[in-house]
């Protein structure tokens, strides 16, 4: 059965989008996901399901919409696709709070500095899925604004790290 971590946009971030983790372990598991782990409280899921990513993505988004009254953006990524996004991973050395990965399902720019605005220290380079964003001055006092972050979102490193070892170590993936 495939393993997916989920990444929802705007949940619990900045006094927006209340959702508690409990609730969305229990949306999860009516859209018939199995073994359902969150991690933080900002919308990161990891759960096994029968159905193809896309149909999962729906089936996810249509409840969090029916729960918030209004759409909830939805990552959906297997073991894989984190992978390769983070073997693709730039700016060696930096640190790993500093590093913010953008995840998008729409086409990633590969100008993306070019539609960039606010951008100061930061560094942007597009990758498979994502556009890694390198913020040496830190996250919180950016002032970066780029298109792909209105239909993305965004996790530093750290997280997406800790979602990469919940897929890999989930019981739906040991199963096979």
């Amino acid at each position: 059965m495939p393993v997916y971590a989920a990444f929802l946009r705007a949940v619990n971030v900045g006094g927006t989008g209340k959702l508690p983790m409990a609730d969305l372990r229990a949306m999860i598991e009516g859209i018939g996901g199995t073994d359902p782990q969150t991690w933080l409280a900002s919308g990161n899921a990891v759960f096994a399901h029968d159905a193809p990513a896309a149909e999962v993505k729906a089936r996810l988004a249509a409840v969090l919409e029916t729960y918030a009254g209004k759409p909830v953006g939805v990552m959906i990524r297997d073991l894989t696709q984190l992978d390769a996004v983070l073997s693709a991973l730039p700016f060696p050395g930096a640190e790993p709070k500093q590093l913010g990965l953008l995840l998008s399902d729409d086409p990633v720019p590969q100008d993306a500095a070019a539609k960039a605005k606010g951008l100061t220290t930061e560094e942007i380079i597009p990758g498979p899925g994502v556009l890694y964003i390198h913020y040496p001055q830190g996250m919180g006092r950016s002032k970066l604004d780029h298109p792909a972050m209105r239909a993305g979102t965004m996790r530093n490193l750290n997280t997406v790290q800790k979602l990469r070892t919940m897929l890999a170590e989930h019981p739906g993936a040991k199963k096979g």
